[in-house]
């Protein structure tokens, strides 16, 4: 490993840089939360304040240690002299199946798109499975053969797994938890926390798809709307990213909580300030009008195949080139920028040109999406 960061970043050994970046984020932590309820919500799970609260309360309190504390969508790790990036993510979706994919394939794709924001080469899964007795075996047989067909379109393996059964009524049908580990072969440290004022806020395309699509597959509204989750690997999209900004400052998919709570992320770990145009975000007819039905803002909807990325502002235009010659970044589209202004503050300009702040999630009004 290099003792230093690419062109484009400061010139301090990564390994300075990124304990400067942890004694940040302690300073900013150093007030834990507490869990006020007595017990557990719907809104632990959403990804918003209460899943906050929740796991800066119980988990990072009770597990703290510098490589858990930037709570990053992997772990990077040093083994032996490589670097690599770990995670793990479980997988409770109602429905299993629906339009554009089923849970299996979003297993493999969320964790293979967690190791990929991280800079990580993603290599091997693990597949854990939790079923309820009486589910059946051909529904079983359709989830795993969408993960072996996943796994070989992100190229990686699933090398190791297990398998519990609970009694009837005890689960849903079928509960699903991968883990990753990719190689880190680039000299890059990424992360929220590294953004810096004039950097540039992009995503890689229509948000909001793969949240809408759970909802009318329910079946519980009386909403139609010609819309399929988006749910895609996006190892090698980072790839060519990287490729042409290797300065990238940060990257993450925008899963539960959508893109406004990865803005509050990068507002409250940097400790500066977002100004996002509603204009410039990407968002389809149909999933618009279906929000605009439930009483949503698209901004909290989840994505199963998009990415949000900071970039310094003058690799912006090179930065969405490079994602929209992808078949994934076509509508890649610059949202805005960092600030030095309001830092933990993030603000949409709206379209008729005032302005508002965009909180974190406080409810959950898509549960079990993911």
């Amino acid at each position: 490993m290099s003792a230093g960061l690419p062109v484009g970043r400061q010139e301090l050994p990564l390994l300075d840089r990124e304990q400067q970046v942890l004694d940040r984020i302690d300073r900013a932590r150093r007030r834990v939360p507490r869990v006020r309820e007595e017990r557990i919500t719907m809104s632990h799970g959403s990804g918003g304040k209460a899943t906050q609260t929740l796991i800066e309360a119980i988990f990072l309190d009770s597990f703290r240690n510098p490589l858990l504390e930037p709570l990053e969508d992997s772990a990077s790790l040093l083994l032996d002299g490589t670097r690599v990036a770990f995670t793990t993510d479980s997988y409770v979706v109602s429905p299993l199946f629906f339009p554009g994919g089923d849970i299996g394939d979003l297993a493999v794709n969320g964790t293979v798109n967690d190791l990929s924001v991280s800079g990580a080469i993603p290599l091997y899964l693990s597949a854990g499975f939790i079923l309820e007795e009486g589910f059946p075996v051909a529904d079983l047989t359709r989830v795993v053969s969408s993960m072996r067909s996943a796994a070989l379109r992100a190229g990686v393996s699933v090398v190791t797994g297990d398998t519990k059964v609970v009694q009837r009524g005890k689960a849903d049908g079928c509960y699903v938890n991968t883990a990753g580990v990719g190689v880190l072969s680039r000299d890059v440290a990424l992360g929220v926390a590294f953004a810096r004022p004039g950097d540039a806020i992009m995503v890689s395309g229509p948000i909001g798809d793969h949240g809408v699509t759970i909802m009318l597959a329910r079946g519980e509204l009386d909403i139609e709307a010609d819309v399929v989750s988006d749910t895609a690997p996006l190892n090698d999209l980072v790839t060519v990213l990287l490729d042409a900004v290797p300065d990238v400052r940060a990257m993450r998919d925008a899963t539960r909580g959508g893109v406004a709570t990865i803005l509050n992320e990068i507002a409250r770990a940097a400790g500066v300030g977002v100004l996002v145009s509603e204009d410039a975000i990407p968002v389809r007819d149909e999933v618009r009008g279906a929000c605009e039905l439930l009483g949503i803002d698209p901004m909290y909807v989840a994505c199963e195949g998009r990415l949000v990325a900071v970039v310094p502002g003058d690799s912006a235009d090179r930065a969405v080139a490079a994602l929209r010659a992808h078949p994934l970044g076509a509508q890649a589209s610059v949202i805005g920028h960092v600030t030095d202004q309001q830092p933990g503050i993030v603000q949409l300009r709206t379209a008729f040109g005032g302005t508002r702040i965009v909180d974190l999630l406080v409810g959950d009004p898509l549960p079990r999406i993911c």
